[in-house]
């Protein structure tokens, strides 16, 4: 089910307060009734969004990610901008990693036009969606399948993707903090996108917004080991480090109105 706006913001919120909201704050924020309000961090609580908790709402688990079908519908229009602006810088005929996470399936969807196109993934969903063009080749790495993120892992995917010397990387990440060090949930994922980095030529990161200071136990890197940083809202803290890193930024632009919140 797609989130409405006001349940966006209530997640992007919830980011940056530490986690913790009580729902006299979340009233107040929206100016709304407490029925309707109930409603929303309901429906949130059932999807997996938010943790119930005595008089508001927490962020699930620190160790664990969304659901795949969750992310999914997460800041979905922005995901669609990010994918936009990524392929204006791939060439027709390129060879692209692309990695786990749902905002690399938007770029799939993007790069359904774009012939010639060699692809190596271990993202199930990218490798269906190209699929439907058969002028793009892709080959899908194989290993353990995760079927609550609906992609391949393990000592197996990292061979395989070992075995390529691609142009274009392009990955996502768990989360990204404020000293520009790239986060992932497990040292599994982390594995896959340092295998991403370590075989391509320009490496591309893809997050909306929502990934800046959101946490994640795994360090896979640091904004030093990308070229180009493709996001929907860049703050102030993450341009200045990518000056430093002389990482490239791009702003895709963002359609949802909880950014000027």
């Amino acid at each position: 089910m797609a989130l409405s706006y006001r349940q966006q913001r209530i997640i992007r919120k919830l980011h940056e307060t530490n986690g913790v909201l009580s729902s006299a704050e979340i009233t107040a924020l929206f100016n709304v009734s407490v029925q309707t309000i109930r409603k929303d961090l309901n429906e949130l609580s059932e999807q997996g969004f938010v943790r119930r908790v005595h008089g508001g709402i927490s962020l699930p688990s620190n160790n664990h990610n969304l659901s795949f079908s969750n992310r999914t519908v997460m800041n979905l229009a922005e995901k669609h901008n990010i994918a936009r602006k990524v392929v204006e810088l791939l060439p027709k005929n390129s060879s692209i990693f692309l990695g786990i996470g749902t905002t690399p399936q938007q770029v799939a969807h993007a790069l359904l036009d774009h012939p010639g196109l060699t692809v190596v993934t271990n993202n199930i969903n990218v490798s269906l969606t190209l699929s439907n063009n058969p002028e793009i080749q892709t080959y899908l790495a194989g290993g353990l399948v995760r079927s609550s993120d609906q992609d391949t892992m393990g000592p197996d995917t990292i061979a395989f993707f070992n075995q390529f010397n691609i142009q274009y990387g392009v990955f996502g990440v768990g989360g990204l903090n404020q000293k520009g060090q790239l986060l992932d949930f497990s040292p599994e994922e982390s594995s896959v996108s340092r295998a991403i980095m370590q075989n391509s030529e320009t490496r591309i990161l893809v997050a909306d917004h929502s990934k800046i200071d959101r946490y994640a136990p795994v360090v896979t890197g640091t904004l030093d080991d990308i070229d180009i940083l493709v996001m929907d809202f860049i703050s102030e803290t993450i341009k200045q480090s990518c000056v430093t890193f002389e990482t490239e930024t791009i702003e895709a632009g963002s359609t949802s109105e909880f950014l000027s919140c």
